[in-house]
C-alpha cells in the first residue's frame, strides 16, 4: 500500500498553511467530507479546487493514530474528467479515536489539505433492529419493542436516544380520510402506544442518536416502517370466526346424526344372557354398515317414510345455521 512520510496536521483547516509558499493558496481541495455507514464502511468526498490546473490529480492518505503510517486510498471515485473526487474504505473501526487525513495534488504548485476528524462524530447510525408491535384491542394499547443500532465501539444500550414516529394512515375503502403523526423521544428500548384503535391502520418507524456517549449527535437512519392494526387485526378475527363457525357446525351435525340414529334404532330392553352359549344379538360389523346403507338408498320406504320429512328438515336447518355463522 502506498504511504507518504508523516507531516504536521492541523485541527482546523482554516489554520492550514502551505510549506511551499503563499502563491499556492486556494489550490487545495474543497468541501472535504467523510461519513461512516453500516458500521465499518467509510466514504470520503471532496471538490476539485477551482484554481488548480485542469490536469491536477489528487491522492488521499489517512491513519487512525499519530504513531501509524499514512495509508493510501485503494478505491477512488472519479469525475467525468478522470480526476479523483472521493475514496471508499472498508473494515473501518472507530475505537473512540481520531483519524488524520491528507490529500495531496500532483504538481509542485498544489497546496495539500490536512485535517483531523473524530470518527465517532461522522458515523451514520444504522436503524434500530428488530422492531416489533404487539397490540391488544381490548386495552386499546400496543407494546413496541426494538434493539439498539449496530456500532463497532458502543456496547451500552443507555448510550442511545430514540425518536419514535407513529402515523395513522388514511383508508378510503373504510371512509377514513384523516391522517395524523405522533413523534416522541425516549431513552428506553420499548414504548407503549395507548391510543390504539383496532379499526385504524398505523405505521411506525424509529431512529437513534447520542445520549451522552461517544456517539454521533446526528440522527441515524430510519428503520423500515412497520404497519399494524386494521387489516391485520381483522384478518385474525376472521380466522377466529371461521374456527368458531366450523366447531359449531360440527357439533350441530353430530347432534343431528345422533338424533337420526336414535329414531332409526328402536330401544331394546336388555335381558340377561348366557355369555357362553348364546350368540350376540347384534353383529356390529354387519349391522352398522346396513343401517348406513338403508339410510342412504332408502330400501324400505315403509320403514323410513315417517322419518324422511324430519331428517330433511333437520339437515336443511343445519346447513342454514352453518351458512349463517360463516357469513
Amino acid at each position: 500500500m502506498a504511504s507518504v512520510p508523516s507531516v504536521p496536521l492541523y485541527y482546523n483547516r482554516h489554520r492550514e498553511t502551505s510549506l511551499q509558499g503563499g502563491d499556492m493558496n486556494g489550490t487545495a481541495i474543497e468541501n472535504f467530507i467523510c461519513v461512516i455507514y453500516n458500521v465499518s464502511f467509510m466514504n470520503c468526498t471532496w471538490h476539485v479546487s477551482r484554481t488548480a490546473p485542469g490536469d491536477t490529480q489528487y491522492f488521499l492518505y489517512w491513519k487512525s493514530s499519530r504513531k501509524e503510517d499514512f495509508i493510501g486510498c485503494q478505491n477512488y471515485v472519479k469525475d467525468n474528467c478522470g480526476r479523483h473526487t472521493g475514496c471508499r474504505f472498508q473494515n473501518v473501526t472507530i475505537k473512540n479515536k481520531s483519524a488524520y487525513f491528507l490529500v495531496n495534488g500532483s504538481g509542485q504548485n498544489i497546496q495539500s489539505y490536512k485535517n483531523m476528524i473524530a470518527l465517532y462524530k461522522i458515523e451514520k447510525l444504522t436503524p434500530p433492529l428488530n422492531v416489533t408491535v404487539n397490540c391488544t384491542g381490548l386495552s386499546h394499547s400496543c407494546e413496541i419493542k426494538w434493539q439498539p443500532p449496530r456500532t463497532s465501539h458502543v456496547k451500552r444500550n443507555t448510550c442511545f436516544k430514540y425518536q419514535v414516529v407513529i402515523e395513522k394512515k388514511a383508508d378510503p375503502e373504510k371512509g377514513i380520510k384523516d391522517t395524523s403523526k405522533m413523534e416522541t423521544n425516549i431513552t428506553e428500548n420499548s414504548y407503549i402506544f395507548d391510543s390504539f384503535n383496532a379499526e385504524k391502520r398505523y405505521s411506525i418507524k424509529i431512529r437513534a442518536t447520542d445520549n451522552g456517549c461517544l456517539v454521533s449527535k446526528n440522527w441515524g437512519e430510519w428503520s423500515t416502517p412497520v404497519e399494524f392494526g386494521g387489516e391485520q387485526l381483522m384478518s385474525t378475527s376472521s380466522y377466529v370466526l371461521l374456527l368458531v363457525s366450523g366447531l359449531a357446525a360440527s357439533i350441530v351435525f353430530f347432534l343431528c346424526a345422533v338424533n337420526i340414529y336414535l329414531k332409526i334404532v328402536p330401544a331394546r330392553v336388555l335381558q340377561p344372557k348366557d355369555p357362553f352359549h348364546e350368540i350376540a344379538p347384534v353383529n356390529f360389523q354387519v349391522y352398522f354398515p346396513s343401517i348406513c346403507l338403508k339410510f342412504v338408498v332408502n330400501e324400505d320406504p315403509l320403514q323410513f317414510q315417517r322419518y324422511d320429512l324430519s331428517v330433511r328438515e333437520m339437515c336443511r336447518s343445519t346447513i342454514f345455521f352453518f351458512l349463517l355463522l360463516v357469513y
